[in-house]
Protein backbone atom coordinates (compact mmCIF):
# COMPACT_ATOMS: atom_id res chain seq x y z
CA UNK A 1 0.00 0.00 0.00
CA UNK A 2 2.84 2.42 0.86
CA UNK A 3 4.40 1.83 -2.54
CA UNK A 4 1.07 2.54 -4.26
CA UNK A 5 0.84 5.88 -2.44
CA UNK A 6 4.45 6.93 -3.08
CA UNK A 7 4.47 6.29 -6.85
CA UNK A 8 1.93 8.99 -7.83
CA UNK A 9 3.45 11.73 -5.62
CA UNK A 10 3.64 15.07 -7.41
CA UNK A 11 7.35 15.91 -7.60
CA UNK A 12 6.57 19.59 -8.21
CA UNK A 13 5.06 20.04 -4.73
CA UNK A 14 7.03 21.77 -2.00
CA UNK A 15 8.58 19.82 0.85
CA UNK A 16 7.32 20.13 4.41
CA UNK A 17 9.16 21.26 7.52
CA UNK A 18 10.87 17.86 7.77
CA UNK A 19 12.87 18.63 4.60
CA UNK A 20 11.77 15.47 2.77
CA UNK A 21 11.05 16.31 -0.86
CA UNK A 22 8.38 14.33 -2.76
CA UNK A 23 10.88 13.70 -5.57
CA UNK A 24 13.18 11.85 -3.15
CA UNK A 25 10.30 9.69 -1.92
CA UNK A 26 9.19 8.90 -5.44
CA UNK A 27 12.65 8.10 -6.79
CA UNK A 28 13.55 5.93 -3.78
CA UNK A 29 10.19 4.16 -3.50
CA UNK A 30 11.72 0.64 -3.67
CA UNK A 31 14.18 1.44 -0.86
CA UNK A 32 11.77 3.40 1.37
CA UNK A 33 8.64 1.26 1.14
CA UNK A 34 9.68 -1.31 3.78
CA UNK A 35 11.07 1.15 6.39
CA UNK A 36 8.11 3.51 5.98
CA UNK A 37 5.69 0.58 6.29
CA UNK A 38 7.34 -0.40 9.60
CA UNK A 39 7.23 3.21 10.86
CA UNK A 40 3.58 3.59 9.83
CA UNK A 41 2.66 0.27 11.48
CA UNK A 42 4.38 1.30 14.74
CA UNK A 43 2.65 4.68 14.60
CA UNK A 44 -0.69 2.95 14.12
CA UNK A 45 -0.12 0.53 17.01
CA UNK A 46 1.18 3.15 19.47
CA UNK A 47 -1.20 5.90 18.30
CA UNK A 48 1.77 8.26 18.01
CA UNK A 49 3.19 10.07 15.04
CA UNK A 50 6.44 11.87 14.47
CA UNK A 51 6.32 15.50 15.59
CA UNK A 52 7.71 16.54 12.19
CA UNK A 53 4.80 14.84 10.48
CA UNK A 54 2.25 16.74 12.56
CA UNK A 55 3.71 20.19 11.99
CA UNK A 56 2.84 22.35 9.02
CA UNK A 57 3.91 25.70 7.70
CA UNK A 58 0.87 27.70 6.59
CA UNK A 59 1.66 30.19 3.84
CA UNK A 60 -0.67 32.80 2.34
CA UNK A 61 -0.96 32.36 -1.43
CA UNK A 62 -2.28 35.26 -3.53
CA UNK A 63 -5.49 34.46 -5.46
CA UNK A 64 -6.68 37.59 -7.28
CA UNK A 65 -7.65 41.21 -6.74
CA UNK A 66 -5.79 43.80 -4.68
CA UNK A 67 -2.70 42.40 -3.05
CA UNK A 68 -3.27 44.72 -0.09
CA UNK A 69 -6.59 42.98 0.74
CA UNK A 70 -5.94 39.96 2.98
CA UNK A 71 -9.18 38.38 1.74
CA UNK A 72 -7.48 37.84 -1.63
CA UNK A 73 -5.12 35.25 -0.19
CA UNK A 74 -5.76 31.60 0.61
CA UNK A 75 -3.88 29.59 3.21
CA UNK A 76 -1.76 26.72 1.92
CA UNK A 77 -0.35 24.21 4.35
CA UNK A 78 3.13 22.87 3.67
CA UNK A 79 3.14 19.61 5.57
CA UNK A 80 5.31 16.52 5.60
CA UNK A 81 5.00 14.13 2.64
CA UNK A 82 5.42 10.99 4.79
CA UNK A 83 2.77 12.45 7.11
CA UNK A 84 0.41 12.91 4.15
CA UNK A 85 1.03 9.31 3.04
CA UNK A 86 0.26 8.11 6.56
CA UNK A 87 -2.92 10.24 6.55
CA UNK A 88 -4.00 8.47 3.36
CA UNK A 89 -3.38 5.05 4.93
CA UNK A 90 -5.42 5.98 8.00
CA UNK A 91 -8.21 7.43 5.85
CA UNK A 92 -8.26 4.24 3.79
CA UNK A 93 -8.46 2.06 6.94
CA UNK A 94 -11.29 4.12 8.42
CA UNK A 95 -13.20 4.18 5.12
CA UNK A 96 -12.81 0.41 4.76
CA UNK A 97 -14.06 -0.13 8.33
CA UNK A 98 -17.08 2.12 7.74
CA UNK A 99 -17.98 0.26 4.54
CA UNK A 100 -17.35 -3.26 5.88
CA UNK A 101 -19.35 -2.71 9.06
CA UNK A 102 -22.09 -0.63 7.44
CA UNK A 103 -21.55 2.19 9.92
CA UNK A 104 -23.25 4.74 7.68
CA UNK A 105 -26.71 4.43 6.27
CA UNK A 106 -27.04 4.08 2.49
CA UNK A 107 -28.74 7.49 2.48
CA UNK A 108 -25.50 9.16 3.67
CA UNK A 109 -24.01 11.23 0.87
CA UNK A 110 -21.66 13.68 2.59
CA UNK A 111 -18.03 12.63 2.93
CA UNK A 112 -18.61 9.43 0.97
CA UNK A 113 -16.53 8.62 -2.09
CA UNK A 114 -18.59 8.74 -5.27
CA UNK A 115 -21.42 10.62 -3.58
CA UNK A 116 -22.18 14.31 -3.53
CA UNK A 117 -24.92 16.90 -3.17
CA UNK A 118 -25.99 16.02 -6.70
CA UNK A 119 -26.33 12.29 -5.97
CA UNK A 120 -28.26 13.19 -2.81
CA UNK A 121 -30.63 15.39 -4.81
CA UNK A 122 -31.12 12.69 -7.45
CA UNK A 123 -31.86 10.11 -4.75
CA UNK A 124 -34.34 12.46 -3.09
CA UNK A 125 -36.04 13.22 -6.42
CA UNK A 126 -36.25 9.49 -7.18
CA UNK A 127 -37.89 8.78 -3.81
CA UNK A 128 -40.39 11.63 -4.19
CA UNK A 129 -41.40 10.61 -7.73
CA UNK A 130 -41.78 7.01 -6.55
CA UNK A 131 -44.10 8.12 -3.72
CA UNK A 132 -46.09 10.34 -6.11
CA UNK A 133 -46.47 7.43 -8.57
CA UNK A 134 -47.82 5.27 -5.75
CA UNK A 135 -50.12 8.14 -4.74
CA UNK A 136 -48.63 8.11 -1.24
CA UNK A 137 -47.36 11.67 -1.57
CA UNK A 138 -49.52 14.40 -3.02
CA UNK A 139 -48.00 17.59 -1.63
CA UNK A 140 -44.46 18.61 -0.83
CA UNK A 141 -43.95 21.87 0.99
CA UNK A 142 -41.04 24.03 -0.18
CA UNK A 143 -40.18 24.51 3.52
CA UNK A 144 -38.91 20.92 3.62
CA UNK A 145 -36.14 21.88 1.21
CA UNK A 146 -34.85 24.77 3.34
CA UNK A 147 -31.93 24.29 5.70
CA UNK A 148 -33.40 23.74 9.15
CA UNK A 149 -33.77 26.94 11.19
CA UNK A 150 -31.68 29.11 8.88
CA UNK A 151 -34.31 31.09 7.01
CA UNK A 152 -37.14 31.28 9.54
CA UNK A 153 -38.26 34.68 10.86
CA UNK A 154 -37.66 35.51 14.53
CA UNK A 155 -41.34 34.85 15.25
CA UNK A 156 -40.51 31.14 15.02
CA UNK A 157 -37.54 31.36 17.37
CA UNK A 158 -39.72 31.56 20.48
CA UNK A 159 -38.47 35.01 21.51
CA UNK A 160 -41.93 36.57 21.16
CA UNK A 161 -43.84 33.78 22.90
CA UNK A 162 -45.35 34.52 26.26
CA UNK A 163 -44.96 31.80 28.81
Amino acid sequence: MVSDLLHPLNTHKAMGLDGIHPRGLRELVEVLTKPLSIIFQQSWLTVEASVDWRLANVMPIYKKGWKEDLGNYRPVSLSSMPGKVMDQIILSAITQHVQDNQVMRPSQHGFMKGRSCLTNLISFYDQVTHLVDEERLWMLSPWTLVKPLTSFPTAFSGKHCSG
